[in-house]
């Protein structure tokens, strides 16, 4: 579904992505992991169109998109849940999933059973459907977040740190329902600091370093890996 090729991306003289090249198959969960400056982030934005690429290629369902804008990609089935939220503070949260599937306009009835799908998911979000975004946790907005990416009806959703910030109670909850989409067949590549989590729930996996893939292999196997662990999951 992805395939990315020796993707460089670069801020001024600074290359933030070095030849970066994974794929991600239909139905899969890949996740990437790495230490904070790796260039996660910016992975996530090459792909999503929010950072341009220097060299290397993007490309969805077998097409390149590099040239496609941001806003074009969301149309071709790409979704991305964005690291720190990014949730219209001063939207309800009913507006808030509303504006995930602006591009389904013409599709009301079909939407508005989407909306419902979300409120099944996190059914916290459907008490707080009148509220204003902004006035609530950071981990209902996170759960808002996903929603609304998913309203996009993508058939790839990025995942940029889901947990960050958030209590144990709610991480648990987030991983839940990252599980069930997993089993819905819902395709995702996942950005997460909490590697312990992130490897336990994707099917493969890849290491970023400093701009640069050092790892990658079955998720299990990465877990199992000393080096990985050592560098990234901690003794226990």
């Amino acid at each position: 579904m992805l395939k990315i090729d020796r993707l460089c991306v670069r801020y001024g003289a600074i290359e933030a992505l070095k030849g970066v090249s994974l794929e991600v198959r239909a139905g899969e969960i890949v996740t990437l992991i790495g230490g904070n400056g790796a260039g996660k982030s910016t992975l996530m934005k090459a792909i999503s169109g929010l950072e341009p690429a220097a060299g290397g290629a993007i490309e969805f369902e077998g097409s390149d998109i590099r040239a496609v804008p941001a806003h074009r990609r969301v149309g071709l089935g790409i979704a991305q849940s964005p690291e720190g939220r990014q949730v219209f503070a001063d939207q309800t949260v009913h507006d808030n999933l509303m504006l995930g599937a602006y591009l389904r306009r013409g599709d009301k009835a079909a939407v508005e059973d989407d909306v419902e799908a979300q409120f099944r998911l996190f059914p916290r979000l459907r008490e707080r459907q009148h509220q204003l975004a902004g006035t609530m946790s950071g981990g209902e907005q996170q759960m808002l977040a996903m929603c609304r990416a998913l309203m996009a009806r993508p058939r790839l959703l990025l995942l940029d740190e889901p947990s960050l910030g958030l209590a144990p109670l709610v991480v648990k909850e987030i991983f839940s329902v990252i599980r069930a989409l997993k089993e819905r067949g819902v395709t995702i590549l996942l950005v997460e600091q909490m590697a312990n989590q992130a490897l336990k729930v994707a099917d493969r996996a890849y290491v970023l370093k400093t701009g640069e893939i050092t790892s990658s292999g079955p998720a299990a196997a990465l877990l199992a890996d000393p080096a990985v662990r050592e560098a990234y999951l901690g003794k226990h």
